[in-house]
């Protein structure tokens, strides 16, 4: 499973405990998309913030997921090392210097916020832009 199904099964999972996750993985490329197999299962209208503000209470820990994806990560419970971040990083077709993690990281939030909003998640407005 990629980096971003386990982000998105981990999400879908904790808005839907009844249900089963999407059989298919999310593309977050809507280019992609097109060339992809059967389009996959959406979230269903899962309200993101709610969902992540619940499993950092739960967490026990100050994180941060509305700014950063390693603290995003950590919330689902989800891998957050720097290499797993990379592999994510590429899954998601970053272009840019995987080295200059804090670059990469503030770029992976961001997409994974975006992939999650055209995968049906709803997102805060200060997100969703």
């Amino acid at each position: 499973m990629s980096i971003f199904g386990e982000i998105v099964n981990k999400l879908f999972g904790k808005a839907k405990p009844d249900q089963s996750p999407p059989a298919a993985e999310p593309t977050p490329d809507p280019v992609a998309a097109q060339d992809a197999a059967p389009a996959p299962a959406p979230l269903a209208d899962v309200d993101v913030a709610a969902v992540m503000d619940q499993l950092v209470s739960e967490s026990g820990e100050t994180l941060n997921w509305r700014t950063s994806i390693v603290d995003t990560m950590k919330a689902l419970g989800v891998n957050s090392s720097l290499e797993h971040r990379k592999q994510l990083a590429q899954e998601l077709k970053y272009d840019g210097d995987m080295d200059d993690s804090a670059s990469m990281n503030i770029w992976l939030h961001k997409q994974v916020m975006q992939a999650l909003a055209a995968n049906g998640g709803k997102l805060p407005p200060d997100l969703a832009a």
